[in-house]
């Protein structure tokens, strides 16, 4: 279980560096402040879905516990 958590979060942190490298040579004339403020964004984000896995996660574990 844990070997599948770690393993999304290298995936979802992969993502999430693979957006921003996009990001920085989609748009070069982008401000610093604008690439500050994309990355932020992807950064909460990714946040939000990796609470969102866990949360799946939990009630996956805990829904077979139940199951005799």
């Amino acid at each position: 279980m844990r070997k599948v958590v770690k393993f999304k979060a290298k995936i979802n942190w992969s993502t999430w560096l693979i957006l921003v490298i996009l990001w920085n040579f989609g748009f070069p004339n982008a401000t610093p402040l604008q690439d500050v403020l994309v990355a932020v964004f992807l950064s909460i984000l990714f946040i939000i879905i990796n609470k969102l896995q866990s949360r799946g996660l939990q009630k996956r574990s805990s829904r077979s516990k139940f199951r005799n």
